[in-house]
């Protein structure tokens, strides 16, 4: 399938707070309640769209996947575990709705996420994921060419980070 990130509007707002939570919904079913858990709104989504860098993937109509690319410097990031950039941009709440997974989407995600920064002329993309053996993405992230720089707790949530220069 081929996908194409675009700036997200208001029209999907709903969307976007449904493919968070089948996503949230997905990882506590297979590995229980943890940080993951949780639940997205529209109204929440809204409040994103307020600020820079939020996109979505569509696939006939239906919202597949969703990113945040911004330069606002998200609370869980530490910096004194990123390399010196001058205009890195941060990757947050990256979802691909559970059906779709395992099928390139991220990969393909990701590589949107780099073209768009190269354009913004951003130096770096950093981004945390979740440190745990099967919920937690770092794998994912390593094997796109992150490179991970650290590992940190947040209020208790374990994360590791990792950044993709440009």
């Amino acid at each position: 399938m081929r996908l194409k990130l675009q700036p997200a509007s208001v029209e999907d707002a709903e969307a976007i707070a449904a493919l968070r939570n089948a996503v949230s919904d997905d990882l506590t079913f297979k590995h229980g309640k943890g940080w993951w858990t949780g639940y997205s709104t529209t109204a929440g989504v809204l409040f994103d769209l307020r600020n820079d860098g939020l996109y979505v993937a569509l696939h006939r109509g239906e919202a597949v996947a969703t990113l945040k690319l911004s330069s606002k410097k998200p609370w869980a990031i530490d910096l004194k575990h990123f390399s010196k950039a001058r205009c890195p941009l941060y990757l947050t709440s990256m979802a691909i709705t559970p059906e779709r997974q395992r099928q390139g989407l991220g990969r393909t995600c990701l590589a949107e996420a780099v073209k768009i920064a190269r354009r913004a002329k951003a130096d770096a993309i950093f981004l945390d994921a979740y440190d745990h053996p099967a919920a937690g993405a770092g794998p994912f992230y390593a094997k796109c060419g992150c490179r991970e720089t650290g590992r940190a707790k947040y209020r208790d949530v374990p994360l590791i980070y990792f950044e993709y220069l440009l």
